[in-house]
């Protein structure tokens, strides 16, 4: 990773941002760490990572939301057993954005993970783009900004941390496979019920 920002610099910021947020699983909170340290380094400045990321991130965010507006109820109804996800999981969605407002945009594009999905799900739900743009841009300004810069108050020091978390990671990474599986074989039971 560190290599690939520093070979690429702002590209690969802006790349790997805009995969993340086109509902593409990947750890923001590593390319974002990362090239904070690395701007703590000198070879970033820091405002270019917050701005470049946002920016990657913004685009991702409403290629996703445009690929649930247009097609993302169809394309669940057709293919969602594929992946387990079923018409009453997004109706279960569509319901959390009308109780919670279009704020929850800006909140679930803060968290880890469900800020990987949050733009597909509000598009399926039909919320207005120009609220969603609103609060996918303040949430993802909050989120990238607090990550970036917590990579850059560690600098050299986020390496370290990084690398100390590699024989805890195998530990995480076998619970989180665990994790997966349970999560699979229910979501195929529910699907398979509902179907």
């Amino acid at each position: 990773m560190e290599n690939f920002l520093q070979s690429w610099g702002y590209a690969a910021i802006f790349v790997l941002a805009l995969v993340e947020a086109i509902c593409i699983p990947f750890p923001s909170e590593i390319t974002f760490g990362f090239a904070g340290a690395l701007a703590a380094e000198g070879h970033f400045s820091l405002a270019g990572v917050i701005g470049v990321g946002v920016a990657g991130e913004f685009i991702g965010s409403m290629i996703g939301y445009t690929v649930g507006r247009t097609g993302g109820r169809a394309l669940v109804d057709r293919y969602g057993k594929y992946v387990l996800v079923s018409a009453s999981d997004l109706d279960r969605a569509h319901r959390f954005l009308e109780r919670r407002g279009d704020g929850a945009v800006a909140v679930g594009r803060m968290l880890p993970l469900v800020r990987t999905f949050v733009s597909l799900v509000a598009g399926i739900g039909e919320m207005a783009a120009a609220p969603f743009a609103i609060f996918t841009l303040i949430g993802t300004a909050v989120y990238s900004s607090a990550i970036a810069g917590a990579g850059y108050g560690l600098g050299s020091g986020w390496h370290k941390l990084v690398r100390g978390f590699s024989t805890a990671s195998f530990v995480l990474l076998g619970l989180a496979v665990v994790a997966i599986a349970a999560f699979w074989w229910h979501r195929w039971r529910a699907v398979k019920r509902e179907g």
